[in-house]
């Protein structure tokens, strides 16, 4: 498998897995910890608006489905906020809105849309150089936030309501890593698909729980999983021939059936 990387395509495929494992694995711990797991998948959706709505006006889909991804992801905290509605009900709205401006412009832009199936579900062999540049900003902007307001966004994430009353920046913290979430994920679309992106955010999450219980741990955790299942998926795809990320899932998922066994046995005391 070592000749693969001779190829620059495949060389830069695995330095975007890697990215954006890392990214993944970093934002998909404060989405499990705040539990909004359903947000990642809301905004995915909302996506669809956008690149519906590129495709309809000529224009780069993926920067539209970027500012649909940021209004969305603004748009749940504020529809949260200014009308005491509860997160997940808001995300259902915004879910909901996005899917059909998405199949509305796309029905009506003339001919037919090649390149949407690769937004649907991924293509990670046509990453450029210039996704990789991207992606490393966006990997050292989001791990620097983390380690300017590492311990708020920890109080955040946990407890909402005593880190208001403790005087922090909630409604910062919050704006901020939805806009990073948001960000994130019109990233890693070309890379993983909008319909599988939601198990990158949160299997490496919720098997690393198995076993740590801190934020930190958690994290760090998170990151091994999510790199390896990654790497994993990428090699095999190129050996039998399927796709790329439809084998990282089941890589993941395999890794937390894996560790819920060995946490079971583990627990299991001898007569």
């Amino acid at each position: 498998m070592l000749q693969y990387l001779e190829y620059d395509f495949f060389v830069r495929a695995l330095a975007g897995v890697l990215l954006i494992a890392v990214c993944a694995a970093v934002i998909g711990t404060y989405i499990i910890s705040r539990r909004l797991v359903s947000i990642s998948g809301g905004i995915t959706h909302a996506c669809f608006g956008g690149l519906g709505l590129g495709y309809f006006l000529g224009v780069s889909p993926v920067a539209m489905a970027a500012v649909f991804a940021v209004g969305s992801s603004v748009g749940v905290e504020w529809l949260s906020r200014r009308f005491s509605l509860r997160e997940d009900s808001a995300i259902a709205v915004v879910w909901a809105l996005g899917m059909a401006l998405g199949v509305l412009f796309v029905f009506m832009t003339p001919g037919y849309v090649p390149e949407l199936n690769a937004f649907l579900f991924g293509n990670i062999l046509t990453v450029s150089s210039a996704d990789l540049w991207t992606f490393a900003v966006f990997t050292v902007v989001l791990l620097a936030f983390f380690a300017w307001r590492y311990r708020q966004i920890v109080a955040v994430a946990f407890d909402r309501d005593f880190a208001a009353v403790a005087g922090l920046p909630v409604r910062f913290i919050t704006y901020a890593m939805t806009v990073f979430v948001a960000v994130a994920i019109v990233l890693t679309i070309r890379l993983v698909g909008i319909m599988l992106l939601m198990s990158m955010m949160s299997l490496p999450m919720i098997t690393a729980e198995v076993f740590c219980r801190r934020f930190a741990p958690v994290m760090l955790t998170s990151v091994v999983i999510s790199m390896l299942c990654s790497v994993g998926g990428l090699f095999l795809s190129t050996v039998i021939d399927v796709p790329c990320s439809a084998l990282i899932v089941l890589l993941m998922v395999g890794a937390f059936v894996l560790a819920r066994l060995f946490s079971a046995i583990r627990r299991v005391k001898p007569d």
